[in-house]
């Protein structure tokens, strides 16, 4: 099975205007990248172990975003959506005539990925998406998010495929606080995070570990400025394999995103691409460990656009790499 790779062009239609870090440039880049440049598909490229998948919008869409988002701030988001031109649900976070259907289709992307790891029609996914998703709080959106598709992607796997338990791991550079919040009290969804601290949105303490019955199960792991490969690799062979094996979750969900690199422009860690290689391979070991092998992973921040490009590369020359066990 290949590992899936998610895209559609309603994603560029979210225009966020002039200078803005989040544009739709993010996702020409890997496109360019990708799917242009990683090879023919000929045995042993890139491009032959992934499987371009375009979505399709879902029938039921906002009954699972209702599963995250209270109703009064969909009603608002629809009221919202402007016309022409553009507004700001928040200071970081504008929306124009194709924002709200970039983030309807985004959250189909990703239950379009779940369902074809759940079906077995692919191994694993990335998801190319945009807006990106774990800033967005159930009643309002935040840092360039509209809707929390990793979150929502929690929920359906639960109620929609019957598992009980999902681990999301986020390595952005900024911590994912709306996902936290989402699950801060639930004992089956757990959350971990590395992330830049202190820094935007100001959450994602050591000693934030969920309330009632979900403490516990929200690890985050705040990292200082210059923080690099070193660090998140150490981490995740050590603090992310006892948590995630003790846990034993159904599925494993990843907000990727790239902008903890040392070239990007928002933030001051220093992964490099090989970096999130290693951390992807760590990962889809431990899901081959303990929850067969199921991964998906959806794009977060990532704003210098040939770091991005290179890091997803890596990322999905990981996720889409021969099994070990059937080259040994």
């Amino acid at each position: 099975m290949k590992t899936g790779y998610i895209t559609h062009p309603a994603y560029l239609e979210h225009d966020t205007g002039p200078g803005h870090p989040e544009s739709p440039q993010r996702l020409l880049a890997l496109d360019q990248h990708i799917l242009k440049k990683s090879g023919a598909d000929t045995p042993g490229t890139l491009k032959s172990r992934l499987k371009i998948i375009t979505p399709v919008l879902v029938d039921d869409l906002y009954r699972w975003i209702s599963e995250i988002h209270r109703p009064a701030y969909l009603k608002l988001l629809k009221a919202k959506n402007p016309k022409h031109g553009r507004i700001y649900l928040d200071p970081d976070t504008p929306c124009s005539p194709g924002s709200l259907y970039a983030a309807e289709m985004a959250v189909s992307g990703l239950i379009t990925a779940i369902d074809g790891v759940m079906n077995q029609n692919i191994q694993n996914a990335f998801c190319a998406i945009r807006p990106p998703g774990h800033h967005a709080e159930p009643d309002r959106a935040m840092g360039f998010c509209l809707f929390n598709q990793i979150a929502i992607g929690a929920r359906y796997l639960q109620k929609k495929h019957h598992l009980n338990k999902i681990f999301i791991i986020d390595w952005d550079v900024h911590h994912g606080n709306g996902t936290q919040h989402a699950f801060e009290e639930d004992p089956s969804v757990y959350y971990f995070s590395t992330h830049q601290f202190p820094f935007y949105p100001g959450t994602g303490t050591k000693e934030e570990r969920g309330t009632g019955k979900g403490k516990g199960f929200t690890q985050n792991i705040p990292l200082r400025a210059g923080a690099g490969d070193a660090e998140l690799i150490t981490t995740f062979e050590n603090e992310l394999t006892d948590a995630l094996t003790s846990f034993q979750p159904d599925f494993i969900l990843i907000s990727a995103g790239f902008d903890a690199h040392k070239d990007d422009p928002l933030a001051s860690l220093t992964v490099t691409e090989q970096g999130f290689e290693d951390l992807t391979h760590i990962v889809r070991t431990l899901a081959k460990s303990n929850c067969g092998g199921r991964i998906v992973s959806c794009l977060e921040g990532g704003y210098n656009l040939n770091a991005l490009a290179r890091s997803v590369e890596k990322h999905l020359s990981a996720l889409s790499s021969p099994d070990p066990a059937s080259t040994s």
